[in-house]
């Protein structure tokens, strides 16, 4: 059976972040995408121009109504923008005994801030406990802990380690931050750290490359896969995706990744 999951983000007219990047990197995975907005966003590869947040009361609404006919298999959270959304949220997937994705979404890709600072300490307390998988970037997890971004693989296995303390069953920490010629991101849990070493493809292409690798991990875990093979399907998926994404010819800053590259004919050869 196809399983049902569930995106619970903001919105990118662009395509490229956002639900609609959820809507596609589920449906590359092999699930059937579902959404509940919390932000309608005006932005495009170049930055965000505005942020509306969606009434809190019709967030609550779209959640019944998809919790009240539909199975649900796996939830992504992405952008929440304040802690009344968070709180909002908190209680709307209460109860679900399925896979949680959580990627904090705090800063635009452009550098638009999409997280109130006041809502950090909401997330931290109502949201992180939730999460089957957290996965910050660098940046996101400095905010998290209130440190310095991780410059080092011994940066980041400490700041793992301090974010598990905080909940989530599993962190993803991506280190896509960190400079060298290769990605390597951090799988923690209570049993074990694993490294997920990756290449950088030389591309300014990465625009919602955090939203696809959740929207992504989400649909394997509701597929049943194993925490570790879901996050390395994918991880691979983002990493083509990124490795195809200049076959797209879409705005002049920094694009989306091919979410579709498995399934559409090559371009250029």
């Amino acid at each position: 059976m196809i399983p049902n999951i569930l995106s619970i983000a903001g919105s990118d007219p662009s395509g490229g972040a956002g639900f609609q990047a959820d809507i596609k990197a589920i449906s590359a995975n092999g699930g059937y995408a579902m959404t509940v907005i919390t932000a309608i966003i005006a932005q495009n590869t170049c930055g965000v121009q505005q942020v509306q947040l969606v009434d809190y009361a019709m967030i609550t609404s779209q959640m019944t109504s998809v919790r009240d006919d539909i199975r649900i298999n796996a939830v992504k959270i992405g952008m929440l923008g304040d802690a009344a959304i968070i709180n909002v949220v908190a209680e709307g997937i209460r109860g679900l005994d399925i896979p949680i994705v959580l990627d904090p979404v705090m800063v635009a890709k452009s550098g638009g801030r999409l997280l109130a600072p006041d809502a950090l300490e909401a997330l931290r307390a109502q949201l992180l406990p939730c999460a089957t998988v957290l996965t910050p970037n660098l940046p996101e997890a400095a905010d998290l802990l209130g440190v310095a971004e991780a410059k080092s693989p011994a940066d980041m296995e400490r700041q793992a380690k301090a974010i598990l303390a905080l909940g989530p069953r599993a962190v993803l920490l991506k280190g896509g931050h960190l400079s060298g010629g290769d990605s390597p991101d951090l799988l923690a849990t209570t049993d074990q750290l694993i490294w997920l070493d990756g290449p950088r493809y030389p591309t300014r292409n990465t625009h919602g490359t955090g939203c696809t690798l959740s929207a992504a991990l989400a649909a394997q875990l509701a597929q049943g896969e194993p925490l570790v093979q879901a996050v390395r399907i994918a991880k691979h998926y983002v990493a083509e995706a990124i490795n195809r994404s200049d076959e797209l010819d879409v705005g002049a800053g920094h694009g989306p990744v091919h979410h579709f590259h498995a399934l559409w004919p090559k371009v250029g050869g």
